[in-house]
């Protein structure tokens, strides 16, 4: 601390010349002491130096210790003690659930390398997330695993990258420690193909096809939370001399991966059990797929979709193509399930028409220009009659029968129904006859006649089956997709099967079973009236069969699930609205039974609206608190669609 200095004021010659002895006594000392921090500093210095020092050296040590004591302790693991037939049973368990296991089994370590090459069965099932800049050497190296011998289960999802676009899977090469840290595969492209009632990807609607048989969609790989992706593979290299997807993305590389990967994979058709292939649009080797052609012993699905149209030259020799030989008689003795979505094939192929053709399950899109008389689309359903469970047709365009349509093709164990596109094949549907029928979901392209007609004649021809779920103008998206029904149009004004319907009284004849109800394009007063309590349409005729009636005048007393899509109104939206409301009221009144409504009729369990009218917020809040939360979807139309009431869109207050 400072202090006043010992000399008086104003200072005299004597206490000058004594500040001055004692400035310089003070300035030795503190350059004395300065010299003693500095040398205290070096030395504490060198002290830590060494400290650190041999700190380190322990810790080296310690690393050393604990290397030993962990090495010591796998050894000890009663792991290393299991029998090999014990690991091979663990490793069958692991594919059972995860079909991809084994690339993370076999990078484990050398046993079990060992034991995972071992065994050609956890190799058998392709899953593969690719696209055609990525190295096709990847099959066959995942073929050769499996082994000569075992049955193949073959996915293989293409995402095409063209010109400069960012690719979706990239595969860095990676040194060989990072494989157990990172995940074996990039995130997974985005979905391809539309799955939902409301799905959609990114800002593009995407044509839509049977859903519930196969997801039209790339999966995501499901990730195991301590070795990364168990679904996919570990990342594939790109072609040599290809550090990117710039210009060079069209080159070579692309116009051969087809052509490489399908050669692979043919010459082990031998081996297939289950052959699906998907891509998002043609790519510069399309025309490997030619080569699939020949015989499959084992072949029990075979599939080939792709999300758009793709051109085909005229002569497409391939699988569902090829004509029959006296050589090869019998090519897929054992095929249950095709599908084909934008894939040129021939009606009289005999993947359709072989002598024991045993399709379980038929599944086609065709392309725009296919021009297939209806009589040979009927030939392929009569060809597969006695095993046919599920049929799915959509053809945007076909001509007139040659021959005349023979009636009453009795479909005895079909259980699923799904055809649209041309008006025409109403005509086809007019012919059968399906007694065990669960699914029916209609789709045409401007039809000529009320679409009631041919679902109430179809049901009175089939015994009345027991209809669980039917689906009427519902497969497209709002907006109308490309080769979807509605056209470029959209639903909204569209000339679509549902808004086409005269009356909705058919559904007291055909409802009595039915859970679930799909309509899409349709005037909202009617259909709601229809499903309202009795007092509000005509009480329906007496039960006619196991399907058929009302429970105590109710249309569809059993319907659990609701969906509309580009649904209008005639008048006002809050005419559609209160319909709305006044139905649901009656269904699911406040404070009934949590299965029953009212009058023993079930309550609903879940309510969709795609583009329908607006309803508000505090309309979808009362439908939540009768159908349940998160049981109400609820998308509104865009504002330029959005019916208007007096110049505003219209808000209810419940």
């Amino acid at each position: 601390m400072s202090s006043a200095l010992p000399y008086p004021d104003p200072p005299n010659a004597l206490t000058l010349a004594a500040a001055r002895a004692a400035l310089h006594d003070s300035v030795t000392s503190a350059a004395s002491l300065a010299d003693r921090i500095t040398a205290a500093k070096v030395s504490l210095a060198q002290i830590v130096a060494e400290t650190q020092a041999a700190i380190d050296d322990m810790l080296k040590e310690e690393l050393v210790l604990q290397d030993a004591i962990d090495q010591t302790r796998a050894y000890l693991a009663p792991i290393r003690r299991l029998p090999g037939e014990l690991l091979r049973e663990l490793f069958m368990w692991c594919f059972e659930g995860h079909p991809c296991c084994a690339w993370v089994l076999s990078a484990v370590c050398a046993n079990w390398r060992q034991q995972a090459l071992s065994i050609p069965r956890i190799w058998s099932k392709i899953r593969l997330f690719t696209n055609q800049s990525s190295s096709p050497d990847t099959i066959r190296l995942w073929l050769e695993r499996s082994g000569p011998t075992v049955p193949l289960d073959i996915e293989i999802y293409l995402r095409v990258v063209q010109g400069s676009e960012t690719p979706v899977t990239p595969y860095p090469r990676r040194r060989r420690h990072e494989y157990l840290t990172h995940t074996f595969v990039s995130a997974a492209p985005s979905p391809l193909f539309g799955t939902g009632p409301l799905a959609t990807t990114g800002h593009l609607l995407v044509p839509h096809f049977t859903p519930s048989v196969t997801p039209f969609i790339v999966p995501q790989p499901a990730m195991h939370p301590h070795h990364g992706g168990w679904e996919s593979p570990p990342p594939m290299a790109m072609y040599h001399g290809q550090e990117g997807l710039g210009s060079s993305a069209s080159g070579p590389p692309n116009l051969h991966w087809g052509h490489i990967a399908v050669y692979y994979l043919v010459q082990q058709m031998h081996r297939w059990e289950r052959f699906v292939f998907r891509f998002d649009k043609g790519f510069g080797s399309i025309a490997a797929l030619k080569s699939i052609t020949g015989s499959a012993p084992l072949l029990k699905e075979f599939e080939v979709s792709s999300a758009s149209a793709v051109f085909y030259p005229t002569e497409w020799g391939w699988l569902p193509s090829s004509t029959a030989s006296p050589a090869c008689p019998n090519p897929l003795p054992n095929l249950q399930t095709l599908t084909l979505q934008y894939a040129p094939f021939k009606p009289t192929s005999p993947i359709f028409l072989q002598p024991l053709t045993q399709l379980h399950s038929i599944n086609i899109r065709a392309l725009p220009a296919s021009l297939i008389p209806l009589d040979r689309i009927l030939g392929i359903i009569n060809a597969n009659r006695g095993t046919l469970r599920s049929l799915r047709l959509h053809f945007s365009s076909v001509s007139h029968a040659v021959l005349p349509l023979p009636p009453n093709n009795t479909l005895e164990h079909l259980e699923e129904l799904s055809i649209g596109g041309h008006h025409l094949l109403a005509q086809l549907v007019d012919t059968l006859a399906t007694p065990l029928l669960r699914s029916l979901d209609l789709d045409f392209d401007s039809p000529r006649e009320p679409i009631e007609e041919t679902i109430a004649t179809l049901y009175a021809r089939s015994a009345n089956p027991a209809l669980k779920t039917l689906s009427i103008s519902h497969g497209g998206p709002a907006g109308g997709a490309p080769g979807g029904a509605g056209g470029g149009g959209g639903f909204y004004y569209g000339y679509v099967a549902a808004g086409n319907v005269v009356s909705w009284a058919f559904l007291g004849d055909c409802g009595g079973a039915l859970e679930v109800l799909k309509i899409g394009g349709a005037a909202l007063e009617g259909l709601l009236a229809t499903l309202g309590t009795p007092d509000d349409h005509p009480p329906p005729p007496p039960p006619l069969g196991p399907g058929g009636g009302g429970g105590g005048g109710w249309a569809c007393p059993n319907l659990r699930e609701l969906h509309l899509r580009a649904c209008h109104t005639h008048a006002h939206a809050h005419d559609g609205v209160g319909k709305l409301v006044k139905m649901v009221d009656a269904r699911n009144p406040a404070g009934g039974s949590a299965s029953a409504g009212s009058g023993g009729v079930r309550r609903l369990t879940r309510l969709e609206l795609d583009d329908c009218v607006p309803l508000g917020g505090d309309v979808v809040s009362w439908l939540e608190g009768r159908v349940g939360v998160g049981a109400v979807v609820c998308v509104e139309p865009p504002p330029d669609r959005a019916p208007l009431m007096h110049g505003h869109p219209y808000v209810f207050s419940a």
